[in-house]
């Protein structure tokens, strides 16, 4: 794990790529990679004496599935309009999605008895947010899943929108346009992996909580894509609008 930690330290500090072919027996199980995580923060100095980082990723493809987290260093999560022409991309992609606001600490012993139906009071705030997914993975596609895991679940950077007072929202009809470049907008309704983006919150503060530190308010989750991952170019301008809730308006 050690020697994972290091070239993914190493490929972030030259902008280059790993070939995941020489690194596939290198982690066992989600554990390590987690570990590997903090390893490469903690390299690259990304959360300082922070216990819990202000920013996070966290979904999956479905609920029957395992759900995946990661912290978001501090220098690329920006409010729109943001321009992001002074970070390194490889092969960015955009994930359009919305992200949840808690509106009070939540302790490990809290974390621990949450259930999916308890968490809307523990959010104060919405807003709109669009990932760009990058990877220091060369070829993505056949990257194992553990590996996309310890490289901050293939994080590149995170813009959002003004931050909207957390309401009951019919998720089911929500509707989402988001367009790169000179692309047709993609329009999606009611696609949210999750259908629910405020389902994953018990599973996300357990792991956030579980070296027993206390997560506090106005710590922020970004929830998963409704439009899967969107291919975009440096240089493209890309927005993204959610119904009702916001838009946010980016650089690559």
């Amino acid at each position: 794990m050690t020697a994972l930690a290091d070239a993914l330290v190493a490929a972030r500090r030259s902008n280059t790529t790993l070939d995941a072919a020489s690194w596939t027996d290198a982690l066992q199980d989600a554990t390590q990679a987690y570990e590997v995580q903090d390893a490469v923060a903690a390299a690259l100095g990304w959360f300082g004496n922070t216990s819990i980082p202000a920013h996070w990723k966290s979904g999956g493809a479905s609920r029957n599935l395992t759900l995946t987290h990661a912290p978001l260093p501090p220098h690329g999560v920006r409010k729109s309009p943001a321009d992001f022409s002074d970070l390194a991309f490889h092969s960015p992609g955009i994930e359009a999605e919305i992200a949840l606001r808690l509106g009070q600490d939540v302790t490990p012993a809290m974390a621990a008895k949450l259930d999916h139906q308890d968490t809307a009071s523990l959010i104060d705030a919405m807003a709109v947010s669009v990932e760009i997914v990058d990877s220091r993975w060369q070829d993505l596609a056949a990257t194992p899943p553990l590996l996309r895991l310890a490289d901050s679940q293939v994080h590149g950077a995170l813009v959002l929108s003004e931050w909207q007072p957390y309401a009951a929202v019919d998720w089911a009809s929500q509707r989402c346009e988001t367009k790169v470049g000179a692309s047709e907008t993609v329009v999606r309704e009611g696609t949210h992996p999750l259908a629910d983006p405020a389902w994953l919150l018990p599973i996300w503060l357990r792991h956030i909580t579980r070296h027993g530190q206390t997560a506090p308010a106005g710590t922020v989750v970004t929830t998963g894509s409704w439009v899967g991952i969107v291919p975009c170019r440096r240089g493209d301008q890309v927005t993204a609008e959610f119904a009702g809730i916001g838009s946010v308006r980016l650089t690559v």
